[in-house]
């Protein structure tokens, strides 16, 4: 920590006796400069990080428009102020990184401006620095106020290269605590996460009075699948299953891979009816799945059982329950729900009615 302030004093010493003509504005500007540049080091999220860059330079350099895009393996994240210039630099990283569309980037900062117009801009006058590390690669776009020289180049770098420093540290804590928590094969919480997780949500929806419903399901024959097509046939099974139910839940709940080829998904907020609805969704999905292997294609089938945490806030029996509606499931011939729905039409003009049935 000494030895990195140390190598940028001496960058800030250099390239402030160059751009600031008093020593007393050189010195206001350099000990302003060396603040954020410590306050980089004591950050806890990427959001966080980039804010303090942000304020730095509008403070030093001053901008229209900054926008900070970082690019993990995970995805593109991007911090824009202000939010008016969206639909402009959109195109512009969409480009650069050479993702499908927008949907791809994850803002970082929240704006309170929501309803602003979002109008096209001429960008003519944007510039960019970009930033490798080891694990991330940075880039910095800005629109100045003013005409920027070589020396606020500099004072730019010194402030990127800050970031891209905290930035990889912070992504390699993330990546220590994800290698705690998620699958390696799926990228699903495993039970262990899953388990910590349930605690958490059973609590909240106990205090809030809110239902809460669990769904584990089961892959029908998997031992013959493996036998069939071998363990690599099997894992891909896995992970294009585990995908599929990932895009058709909400981002919120929680999906873990229990066991082998065992899953469970915590729905907050969602009673058991709700739950069965979604578990039968999720069943003909994985049913209509086919899956290529090898110049073969692999079809699977699963098994579901539903259960609602009681008013007791229960979560082991929560847990048995589900599993004792999944062997139900099973006993019951497999590719089905437990328990089960059965819909009621009053006539033929009149919107039918969902109930659970009774095991």
């Amino acid at each position: 920590m000494s030895t990195t302030l140390d190598r940028f004093s001496h960058q800030l010493s250099a390239v402030f006796g160059l751009v600031f003509g008093s020593s007393l504005n050189r010195a206001h500007a350099q000990n302003k400069l060396a603040r954020h540049i410590v306050a980089l080091n004591g950050k806890t999220s990427p959001a966080e990080i980039i804010t303090e860059v942000a304020d730095c330079l509008k403070g030093i350099l001053g901008y229209r428009l900054f926008a900070f895009v970082n690019k993990k393996n995970a995805g593109v994240d991007v911090w824009l102020d202000p939010r008016m210039y969206k639909r402009s630099i959109e195109d512009i990283i969409i480009r650069d990184f050479q993702i499908k569309d927008a949907k791809d980037l994850t803002y970082l900062n929240t704006h309170k401006d929501r309803g602003a117009c979002l109008e096209k801009f001429n960008l003519d006058s944007l510039v960019h620095y970009d930033h490798k590390e080891e694990n991330c690669y940075s880039r910095l776009y800005m629109m100045p106020r003013r005409p920027i020289s070589a020396f606020h180049d500099d004072v730019v770098r010194i402030v990127l290269q800050g970031c891209s420093a905290a930035l990889s540290r912070q992504i390699k804590i993330e990546q220590l605590k994800d290698a705690a928590t998620i699958d390696p094969l799926t990228g699903c919480y495993n039970r262990r996460a899953f388990e910590a997780q349930l605690i958490g949500h059973a609590a909240a929806a106990d205090r809030h009075k809110k239902p809460l419903s669990v769904v584990m399901f089961d892959l029908d024959h998997f031992k013959s699948l493996n036998d069939t097509y071998g363990h690599l046939g099997g894992d891909e099974v896995l992970k294009q299953v585990s995908g599929l139910v990932r895009r058709n839940i909400r981002t919120e709940d929680i999906f873990a891979r229990y066991g082998g080829e065992e899953f469970i998904a915590i729905l907050s907020e969602t009673d058991k009816i709700h739950a069965i609805e979604l578990a039968d969704r999720l069943r003909q999905k994985i049913s209509a799945l086919r899956i290529p292997f090898n110049n073969r294609t692999i079809r699977v089938t699963a098994s579901f059982g539903v259960a609602q945490l009681g008013g007791d806030a229960d979560i082991v029996k929560l847990v048995e329950d589900a599993d004792s509606m999944l062997y139900k499931a099973k006993f019951n011939g497999r590719n089905t729900v437990m328990p089960g729905l059965i819909k009621v039409h009053r006539d033929e003009n009149a919107q039918s009615s969902i109930l659970a049935k009774v095991h």
